[in-house]
């Protein structure tokens, strides 16, 4: 019998807040939204997260917790779960990258990874 692999997949949507942004006191506010969701078979909790958020001048902050916005989300086949959260930068430009901890039903541990991507400033990047 062939072992069913889980296999969770991050999509990310970013957007700068410039309601709560101040670029002259170095706060740079974006908001990102996180859509995960199970594409193997086998039903999984998310666990931890962690993320490493960098900015333009090279400044990292790492950032671990347990869930995501206050949920161990569990996702079976073919379910998919939302959240929005935000970073707060000193630069306008930067970039996030990070993993959820999943456990597999099963009680394996996993990790899903979150691929890089910016968080810019409109006008910024070219």
């Amino acid at each position: 019998m062939q072992e069913q692999s889980p296999r969770i997949v991050v999509a990310v949507a970013t957007s700068y807040v410039e309601e709560q942004s101040d670029p002259r006191e170095k706060r740079f506010v974006f908001a990102y939204t996180i859509t995960i969701k199970n594409e193997g078979e086998v039903p999984a909790r998310l666990m931890n997260r962690h993320w490493i958020i960098t900015d333009a001048n090279g400044k990292v902050q790492e950032v671990h917790g347990e869930g995501v916005v206050g949920e161990q989300p569990h996702l079976k086949p073919g379910q998919g779960f939302r959240y929005s959260s935000g970073a707060v930068l000193e630069t306008p430009v930067g970039a996030m990258q990070g993993s959820y901890e999943m456990v597999a039903d099963d009680g394996k541990r996993f990790d899903a990874p979150i691929a890089p991507f910016s968080l810019a400033m409109p006008g910024v990047v070219h």
